[in-house]
């Protein structure tokens, strides 16, 4: 076991999201540990060119690549919509530069979108009196999602922004390792009304305390409705053929013209659509059970120095969540930034079928949390 398997992993994983606060929860990273921080430049104009999937699919290629160059080794991470975050100790941290660097040029290359990247030292975090912190949420018995507090992880991401411990694109041609990443699901509808994104931040300089009641509160509202608000419907999301990320998927293979890895992507997804349209058992494979984990396995809510949710709700929950967060931020606690939409969408990372740890990033389809986030900055900008 690697020095950063033994870390993370020797951190207990809690199950009840409503704990998410517990400052106990969190153990520090060591001092010698890397951030590792990608987002898409002007994602917005994506955005309103209606190329969101593309956005979505360079933010989860970011974590794709360095599971992949990690030979599959556990570390925290956090899928962020239009970007990624994550940690990594000092024996991997240049297997991850080498996966940052190669991912950004196959996003431009491949996805004609601009993703910059940095890596950036733990202790020069804590030199600025911020520190990051890392718990293990467990949505389910079959994997954890890694949640951060601190404050270190938005110090990054704001560094990264400023050109600051950027991470340089690898030579044209080159292609990360993406297997496993892919995007077949079709959107899912709203069911009980809307498809908020929610992204709450505390305000600059505010007492923790009054921060975490804040949060608190906004989750016990969740919490009460039917499912805590989870996006994806309990059967699974739709599933067609073909797969409206055909291209997405064919661009993340390696090797050959494209026009045959677009074939091979269709044989592929057309095998997998029947197996799950009819219930085929193949050896180890049962649909119906991966249909479920599907579902237990859906990373729709987070915590990275700021709470993330995508929820389908009823307007008058929105109203609720609205007008609470409305209030702490009369208050100076918190800023945050909302934004409805009538569908969420899912992006996949599963290495492999037969394991129950596969990994499902939703975000809103018509803007998700880029769009909640530019709210969030409007407010910031008029206050």
């Amino acid at each position: 076991m690697s020095s950063g398997e033994s870390f993370y992993g020797g951190i207990p994983v809690f199950r009840g999201f409503t704990s998410l606060m517990d400052p106990a929860l969190y153990a520090p990273l060591p001092d010698d540990w890397s951030i590792g921080v990608a987002d898409i430049v002007d994602s917005t104009k994506a955005i309103a060119a209606q190329r969101y999937k593309a956005v979505n699919m360079a933010g989860a290629a970011v974590i794709a690549a360095v599971t992949n160059a990690l030979q599959g080794r556990e570390f925290p991470f956090v899928f962020g919509g239009d970007g990624a975050s994550f940690a990594v100790a000092p024996d991997d941290v240049e297997l991850a530069r080498q996966a940052l660097a190669a991912t950004a040029t196959w996003v431009r290359e491949d996805l004609d979108l601009t993703l910059r990247v940095a890596l950036v030292p733990v202790s020069v975090i804590r030199t600025h009196g911020l520190d990051v912190r890392v718990a293990r949420f467990g949505p389910s018995a079959n994997l954890s999602y890694a949640m951060f507090s601190g404050g270190g992880l938005a110090w990054a991401d704001a560094a990264m922004k400023r050109g600051e411990f950027a991470v340089d694109e690898a030579p044209a041609g080159t292609q990360p390792d993406l297997s496993g990443l892919s995007c077949r699901f079709e959107v899912m509808p709203a069911a009980r009304g809307l498809i908020l994104s929610v992204l709450v931040m505390p305000a600059r300089g505010v007492d923790q305390v009054a921060f975490r009641r804040v949060i608190e509160d906004i989750i016990h509202l969740v919490e009460r409705s039917p499912e805590g608000g989870r996006p994806v419907p309990p059967q699974g999301p739709p599933l067609k053929w073909p797969p409206q990320g055909v291209e997405f998927e064919a661009r993340t293979r390696r090797g050959g013209p494209l026009l045959a890895r677009r074939a091979s992507v269709l044989a592929c997804t057309l095998f997998a659509y029947f197996i799950m349209r009819f219930d085929i058992k193949i050896g180890g494979f049962v649909p119906s059970l991966y249909k479920r984990q599907v579902v237990e396995n859906s990373d729709f809510r987070k915590y990275d120095d700021g709470l993330r949710m995508i929820l389908d709700c009823t307007p008058q929950l929105e109203r609720a969540l609205n007008d609470r967060l409305k209030a702490a931020a009369r208050e100076g606690i918190v800023r945050y930034g909302l934004y409805q939409q009538d569908a969420a969408m899912m992006t996949c990372f599963a290495p492999s079928a037969l394991r129950s740890d596969h990994v499902h990033f939703i975000d809103g389809a018509r803007g998700g949390y880029a769009s909640a986030a530019t709210a969030l900055k409007a407010m910031m900008a008029a206050g």
